[in-house]
């Protein structure tokens, strides 16, 4: 950020947040003249969702999910991992050369062919977001006779 600008507390979060889109919407781009990505249908749906989901759990807001990070996504969609569990995770993402997940690294686990534990989880949350598998209502009223 520009010294010359005087930003206290919510507007400088803002310009902050603004500008981590802009980035995420740049390499969006690029995802989308990328050949190899060419086939997979509703893309540009899919990288904004991306995008909305890598900028709610980069914390720090440098652009990478760090371990703290992971730690609350996970926690989040209800499945907490041990420290040891996520370096696994941060490692098979990207390939074990950072301690950081940057937005690149996610949105290939995403869209790629492997499946990575934390490709599984994020798939799992928006299916379950979508339909419940618990019957509503009370249960079903039962007499004697149908007891075992």
């Amino acid at each position: 950020m520009p010294s010359n600008m005087d930003l206290q507390g919510g507007k400088a979060f803002g310009l902050l947040k603004a500008q981590q889109r802009e980035r995420l919407d740049e390499i969006n781009k690029e995802f989308m003249e990328d050949q190899k990505y060419r086939d997979e249908e509703d893309l540009p749906d899919k990288l904004d969702s991306f995008k909305n989901k890598y900028a709610e759990f980069d914390l720090n807001d440098q652009g990478d999910i760090d371990m703290m990070g992971l730690k609350r996504m996970m926690e989040k969609l209800g499945v907490p991992k041990t420290h040891l569990e996520m370096k696994k995770m941060i490692s098979e993402v990207t390939g074990g050369c950072s301690d950081t997940i940057n937005y690149r690294d996610f949105v290939k686990m995403m869209l790629g062919k492997r499946s990575a534990v934390l490709k599984l989880v994020m798939m799992f949350e928006d299916k379950a977001n979508g339909t419940s598998c618990k019957p509503g209502g009370p249960p079903p009223k039962r007499d004697i006779t149908s007891l075992p």
